[in-house]
């Protein structure tokens, strides 16, 4: 790993096989005055294990609700996951990075845009190009947080009776909701509540304030999405890290549309609940 401190803020990945192009992104990165770090990865394991690593500095702002690094600058071709590929994973994270990809072949730019790309640059690259990328993603950076500022959710409140006494659970608290009959159990960050409320009832209610159905039996908070896995026996979410972590099933029916929205959550705002 390579850093390099300035003042704007912006921490950028270099992922490159070959070690003369990643020395180029890397000399282009550290050059601007908008980038705050850079990281290099040698492949693309090595890019989704920095971005997952325990650094000080990444794993504040994952706790945060954003994406370690701003934007990631890739290769297309390297040994094991290409730079498509990684591209497919990344679209996956609740909160992606921008992605821009560097490399000597110009007719995979298709294959780029299609994964979401910002930008495209082909070898060898000019600095020029590489400040037009950072100038788009700074500005949709900033123009994110305002709209983000400007325009906070309402948190609405939950009556729950125990024993007589009405409880207010906050929605912010929520971290998923379980369907059990008639009624919907709502798991917080301190324990759960029985409400009388059916699941689908929660599910119409909550969707525009990124709550989304994952399953018959469950209703997520897209924010704490940490992780969509697959397995041999299909699809899973993990909710938060550490000790307070918990995987629930996503049902084939609902995956696609689960893919969908956690691509499309930063586009609308949705933040970590505070």
């Amino acid at each position: 790993m390579t850093a390099q401190a300035n003042n704007s803020g912006l921490i950028a990945l270099a992922v490159d096989d070959e070690d003369r192009g990643l020395e180029e992104i890397t000399y282009q990165l550290n050059r601007s005055p908008r980038v705050a770090r850079v990281l290099t990865a040698f492949d693309a394991a090595e890019a989704l294990r920095i971005i997952r690593s325990d650094d000080p500095e990444l794993r504040a702002r994952a706790q945060a609700g954003l994406c370690p690094v701003d934007v990631v600058f890739a290769d297309i071709f390297m040994p094991g996951l290409d730079g498509v590929e990684l591209g497919k994973v990344l679209a996956a994270f609740r909160e992606p990075p921008a992605l821009v990809y560097v490399t000597g072949d110009e007719n995979r730019a298709l294959d780029a845009f299609e994964v979401g790309a910002i930008d495209y640059l082909v070898k060898p690259i000019k600095s020029e190009r590489v400040d037009r990328a950072l100038r788009t993603i700074d500005r949709m950076r900033r123009s994110k947080e305002d709209q983000a500022a400007a325009t906070p959710a309402e948190d609405e409140v939950i009556p729950v009776e125990l024993g007589g006494t009405t409880k207010l659970v906050p929605r912010s608290t929520i971290r998923y909701v379980e369907a059990q009959g008639d009624y919907a159990r709502l798991h917080t960050t301190d324990g759960s509540h029985l409400v009388r409320i059916p699941l689908s009832q929660l599910e119409e209610r909550w969707s525009e304030v990124g709550f989304a159905r994952i399953h018959r039996s469950y209703l997520v908070s897209l924010p704490l999405v940490s992780e969509l896995r697959m397995s041999s026996s299909g699809y899973s979410v993990r909710l938060g890290a550490g000790d307070q972590a918990i995987e629930l099933p996503v049902s084939r029916r609902h995956t696609r549309a689960l893919k969908d929205r956690l691509v499309r959550a930063p586009k609308n705002g949705w933040g970590p609940t505070r």
